[in-house]
């Protein structure tokens, strides 16, 4: 039977099939079931920087008219009642961050104790402001790495490229200060160069790049006349934008490459490595089928392995990656020159 194993973030794997980070990794119980069926790593759901914000404003809120309460009732006692209500406000900021943290941070310690695969913190980010403080925290909790996930769409238009792309230097930066655990970076496609973007964020010092993030698009309901949410999963034949981009940079960055979205299947795992994928994060699958379905992808692998007398995952990722391939223009615009002159 063929190895399956892999290093991936510097950790050790049994197979390249991670979970990725959704609503499925919130839970111990959907943690365990994930080691359980035998996949190599699993990433817990994203802790949002909104999320904190909102949970600490809608504590705030309700706490809010009771203090003013107490203060109407005790005014004259207290002289300095805006230094009292500031600090009071601090306290309760903190003590609100502290309590939505607090639950992150117990399922990482909890999940630590009972699966025996890497256990991936994520944090949904898009400033600098203050995230070295969770990171710091997550990783005193226990988590083998921490995956930074930031999509910041360019739509602000006083807003340069340059000026976009300078926040994900910018948490890394921050991060990298307090974090000794491996740093993985969770991006979208929205670059002027993503070529460029990709390598130079791969030489901040980060262990991995997964690509892509999977965004939220918006839909138009006719009828109605509202904004809705679009489908929020993948289908089965999305993984190629992500294959393109994964055969473009493999060889070429300082770091893992994971490639997202669209893989269902052990042939789309497996495409995935060909390419250069280090790892792959599967989740709409697991939607579908719940995590029933990973034996049967992770057998796919070792019979396609097996069926081509490849003993490891090393001896052929990467073999048809752009820099490997005879010709290398089939990734970018040849092949499109190709398709379309035939088209009539």
């Amino acid at each position: 039977m063929a190895d399956l194993s892999c290093k991936y973030l510097g950790l050790q794997l049994k197979n390249p099939i991670v979970v990725g980070s959704s609503g499925l990794t919130s839970s111990l119980e959907n943690v365990k079931q994930i080691s359980q069926m035998g996949a190599g790593a699993v990433v817990l759901k994203s802790i949002f920087e909104e999320q904190i914000r909102f949970e600490t404003d809608k504590f705030l809120q309700s706490d809010k008219k009771e203090m003013k309460s107490w203060q109407d009732t005790f005014q004259q006692i207290v002289s300095k009642t805006e230094f009292y209500y500031d600090e009071a406000y601090d306290y309760l900021t903190n003590y609100a961050r502290e309590h939505t943290l607090n639950q992150y941070l117990s399922l990482i310690s909890d999940a630590k104790k009972e699966i025996d695969i890497p256990v991936i913190a994520s944090i949904n980010c898009s400033t600098s402001n203050d995230w070295q403080y969770f990171t710091k925290r997550i990783q005193e909790a226990g988590a083998d790495a921490i995956e930074l996930n930031v999509y910041l769409l360019p739509s602000d238009f006083e807003k340069s490229g340059n000026d976009h792309e300078k926040v994900y230097f910018e948490i890394i930066e921050e991060v990298k200060k307090y974090a000794t655990i491996p740093i993985s970076l969770k991006i979208g496609y929205y670059f002027s160069s993503l070529s460029q973007t990709a390598l130079k964020l791969s030489e901040t010092g980060i262990a991995g790049l997964t690509l892509f993030n999977r965004p939220y698009n918006p839909d138009i309901d006719i009828e109605h006349l509202q904004v809705n949410a679009s489908n929020m999963f993948s289908n089965d034949n999305e993984y190629m934008h992500t294959l393109r981009w994964v055969a473009l940079l493999a060889g070429k960055l300082s770091c893992d490459i994971a490639a997202s979205t669209g893989i269902h299947n052990h042939e789309t795992v497996i495409k995935q490595i060909l390419a250069g994928a280090d790892v792959v994060h599967m989740v709409s699958v697991f939607y579908k089928h719940h995590f029933d379905i990973l034996p049967q992808i992770i057998s796919g692998v070792n019979s396609w392995m097996d069926q081509h007398n490849f003993r490891s995952i090393s001896d052929f990722k990467g073999m048809l990656s752009r820099k490997n391939v005879q010709n290398p223009a089939t990734y970018e615009r040849v092949q499109f020159l190709r398709i379309f002159s035939s088209v009539e």
